[in-house]
């Protein structure tokens, strides 16, 4: 008779294969959903801002992926559409770096080879009966759907356009990001220290992106030069252009319980945000941690399904959510305004907030993880 499954988590993305991970150290048997919407491949032009309590998490599954795929940020610079400016430095907060942007394909596959060889993890191809069922099929979850969970969702009316850029300078190890006139474009340092390919993430309204889209490659690029003001010299397209609408989003409950068993959300199944942060994979890695550690603390006689265990995870990753989602969200709702008015005040803030000191170094803390909110 076979064993029974303590854990079926439901999609294999990075999140629940992170989960998949750390429950198996705690020899709980895990049944991992394989997902093909999740599946990458060489040319996957993704690439993830992940901060240093992501880092830590990967690093002790042993899933980093090597230098060149986990580019570090050393500094990051961000400019207002009228003179404000911020700077942030890993010096100044005595951190290795703010960030690291992440390869997805390179990290997805440090994940699935170390799936592989887990013993206590079983790739199945459809879900399976088991005490406790994690659901991290991401924002478009059928099984979310299924248990009759509300997903709240805010349009922004923007879509975010994706692609990779080799440049005639080299990145210097610096994010670099522009808001200017409702729009958001961020470069994204890749390919290691002395790199000069970046990561693209322009958010834009939905009929500019239709436009943007249409360019020819050449076209598309000196669009970009224009809007980056030539920071990095001559660009290149180097890979195709992707693009999605974007939305805030939170699922009302985030445990369903059936008798004995017990559903529980988990990465964008549960949430989505901004990504002018670069704060959404962290988040669902956030939430496996928590999830994991819960787990991990119960007392002998609790089920991975105890409603108490469940509620001390949601609590937990809402609050967290509602710091950085709240940032993200009132960020882009500051600079989606495009009177004189709101540009003045956007800008006085950001230059007050770049001489705030502490204030500006806790909110680099908790960007990079070195902080946690309860």
């Amino acid at each position: 008779m076979a064993q029974p499954f303590d854990i079926c988590i439901r999609g294999a993305g990075i999140v629940g294969r992170t989960l998949a991970l750390l429950l198996a150290r705690d020899r709980l048997r895990v049944a991992l959903v394989a997902d093909a919407a999740h599946a990458s491949t060489a040319d996957d032009l993704r690439a993830y801002a992940l901060n240093t309590a992501s880092r830590n998490l990967l690093e002790s599954l042993r899933c980093w992926p090597d230098a060149e795929h986990a580019t570090a940020v050393q500094q990051m610079h961000v400019w207002g559409d009228k003179g404000g400016e911020v700077t942030f430095n890993a010096t100044e907060q005595n951190a290795a770096a703010l960030a690291w942007i992440v390869d997805v394909p390179a990290l997805e596959a440090r994940l699935g080879e170390a799936v592989r060889y887990q013993p206590m993890i079983e790739i199945v191809s459809a879900p399976v009966e088991a005490t406790l069922t994690a659901v991290c099929e991401g924002k478009a979850s059928a099984t979310r759907a299924e248990l009759g969970i509300d997903f709240d969702s805010l349009p922004y009316h923007q879509h975010a356009i994706a692609t990779r850029l080799v440049c005639e300078k080299p990145h210097g190890q610096v994010a670099r990001q522009w808001f200017a006139d409702g729009e958001i474009l961020a470069f994204l340092p890749l390919q290691g220290d002395a790199g000069n390919s970046v990561a693209v993430v322009w958010s834009v309204q939905e009929a500019r992106a239709a436009e943007l889209q249409a360019l020819s490659p050449e076209d598309f690029a000196q669009a970009l030069q224009v809007a980056s003001h030539g920071a990095l010299g001559a660009l290149t397209l180097d890979g195709p252009r992707g693009a999605w609408p974007l939305h805030k989003a939170q699922a009302r409950k985030w445990i369903v319980q059936q008798g004995s068993r017990s559903w529980v959300l988990a990465g964008d199944a549960a949430h989505t945000v901004h990504p002018l942060a670069g704060q959404g994979l962290n988040l669902g890695l956030g939430d496996a941690a928590e999830l994991a550690q819960v787990l991990h603390a119960r007392d002998y006689w609790r089920s991975v399904a105890d409603s108490k265990l469940l509620r001390q995870y949601e609590r937990s990753r809402k609050t967290a959510l509602l710091a950085v989602g709240g940032a993200t969200d009132g960020l882009q709702q500051l600079f989606a305004r495009d009177d004189a008015t709101w540009q003045g005040l956007r800008n006085w803030g950001m230059r007050g907030f770049e001489r705030s000191g502490l204030v500006k170094s806790w909110v680099a803390r908790q960007a990079m993880g070195l902080e946690t909110i309860r």
